[in-house]
Formats: C-alpha cells, sequence, structure tokens
C-alpha cells in the first residue's frame, strides 16, 4: 500500500507542476454530463494522459481529462471521465482520481452517473438523489494496509451521502421542476448488464438503481472526510423490469435527451455551495 500512497503522490506533484489551482468541489461526470466542463470558466485542463502513472479511461463517450475552473464564484475540478473497474485496472487505481481530487483541495464530492431503474416507480428520464448505497458486490478500495494519512483504518459509513447535500439537489430540482427521485443505489461489477435474477436479488436487498461505477468512489472519499452527494439518471429500466434489450447506446441516447436540464441541476447544485 506504501505503494499506492507514492504513486497517488507523484500524480500530485505532476498536477502541480501543471496548475496550482485549488478547488472547494469535485465533481465527476457520467454519462450524458461529459460536456459540462466545456461550459465552464475553464482556468486550465490537464489530460490524464499528461499524469504519468494515472489510469486512463477507455470507454467510448468518455473524455480523459481534469477541468479546472470556476461556476459561478465556486472553484471546483472536474472528473471529465472516469475510471471503472470493468476497464480491467485495480481498484485502487479505479479511485484513485477521488482521492487526488482531495489531494488537490475538494472537500466536496458530487458524484453522478447514468443508471439502471430497480424501483418500478422510477421511469426513464428520472433523476435519483443517492441516500445510501450497496458495494458489496465490488472489492473494497480499502483493502490492504491502510494509509494513515488519507483516513483512519475503519471508516464509519452510517452516512456516506451528506443530508445537507442531498437537501441542496432536492431544492435544486424543485426550482427546476424537476420531480427528483430518491433511493439506494447498488454497484455490481459490470461490464455485462444484470441478469433478470441479478436484478430481483438486488431490489430484494433494497436497491433502487443499479450501475458499474460511484459506490466505491463514494468509500474513499467518506474515508478521506469529504462532503458526498450523489445524483443517478435513470437511464434505462434495469433487466426484467423494462421489455427492451439493454444496450450502451441507449443508456447515451437517454442520457443526451437529458444532458441539458441534467448540466443545469448539477450547475445550481454547485453555485449553491
Amino acid at each position: 500500500m506504501g505503494f499506492v500512497y507514492e504513486k497517488l503522490n507523484q500524480c500530485l506533484q505532476a498536477i502541480r507542476e501543471k496548475t496550482n489551482f485549488k478547488p472547494k468541489v469535485a465533481l465527476v461526470l457520467g454519462s450524458g454530463l461529459g460536456n459540462y466542463a466545456d461550459t465552464i470558466q475553464i482556468e486550465c485542463s490537464i489530460s490524464y494522459d499528461e499524469i504519468e502513472g494515472f489510469p486512463i479511461s477507455t470507454v467510448q463517450g468518455h473524455k480523459g481529462r481534469f477541468v479546472f475552473g470556476y461556476v459561478e464564484k465556486v472553484p471546483v475540478v472536474i472528473m471529465q471521465g472516469r475510471v471503472h473497474y470493468y476497464e480491467g485496472y485495480s481498484m485502487e487505481d479505479v479511485v484513485l482520481p477521488i482521492r487526488l481530487m482531495k489531494l488537490l483541495g475538494a472537500e466536496t464530492l458530487l458524484l453522478t452517473n447514468a443508471a439502471g431503474g430497480v424501483n418500478e416507480t422510477f421511469q426513464v428520464g428520472d433523476f435519483m438523489i443517492i441516500t445510501d448505497q450497496i458495494s458489496s458486490f465490488v472489492p473494497s478500495p480499502l483493502i490492504g494496509e491502510n494509509i494513515e494519512q488519507l483516513g483512519t483504518r475503519f471508516p464509519d459509513m452510517s452516512h456516506i451521502y451528506d443530508v445537507e447535500l442531498q437537501h441542496t439537489i432536492k431544492e435544486c430540482g424543485k426550482q427546476l421542476q424537476i420531480s427528483m427521485k430518491e433511493g439506494v443505489y447498488l454497484q455490481f461489477t459490470g461490464p455485462a448488464y444484470e441478469s433478470p435474477s441479478e436484478i430481483r436479488m438486488a431490489k430484494i436487498l433494497g436497491a433502487d438503481a443499479v450501475g458499474m461505477s460511484t459506490a466505491c468512489e463514494a468509500i474513499v472519499a467518506n474515508h478521506m472526510g469529504m462532503k458526498i452527494g450523489g445524483i443517478s439518471f435513470i437511464s434505462n429500466m434495469a433487466s426484467g423490469i423494462g421489455t427492451q434489450p439493454l444496450s450502451h447506446e441507449e443508456v447515451k441516447l437517454e442520457a443526451d435527451k437529458k444532458e441539458k436540464i441534467f448540466q443545469q441541476l448539477v450547475h445550481n447544485v454547485i453555485s449553491m455551495l
């Protein structure tokens, strides 16, 4: 685990050689939100491939860079293209960007994603405030020797998603006349979509939406003491609930339809921080 911390500091040094920008808020852009980073007041951008040892996103439609700038007057760092466990990276590499953004100065993390709806009261196109999560189906990013500089050995996970931030997201949704859903997000490994039986299992466990990211990122952010908010866009109904075969093209199509309103929601939330 000493290697993990050393690698993290090497990435930090590589960024600091290019910019001294100190963000207050870190934002991870999920499917359908990738273009949002281009709309802010950009001060600096750094491609992932400019950072030695940094994992590179291989998912089609995901750009790979950090964008530093301002949303209104709030200094932010935006992850334009996240890294997924299913791409073959170790879990330590998957969460490295989150840890890095905290070390850059961000105290608040806003996570976004496209997810499959498990709750049958949801519809495609809904937005869900993440109130809790289930991460039991992916390896914990905290396995191994604890890095004391980042957090305690046994972090409490009673309130991963900040209640005040949930309220802020809900209020911003009201302002935009969006009926915000609330629920539990469950992360599977991917990249295959889940079987109908796996979705029935997820429903029994209490999940309202499923996806292939986010939960592992929230774990390390919580470990480091960050204030966390999460928004899922319900891009499809999960296997066995909807009748349509699942595809990445469908997810991207539905996300693109709500791109503008999702961007405005995220913009308003950050502006209120």
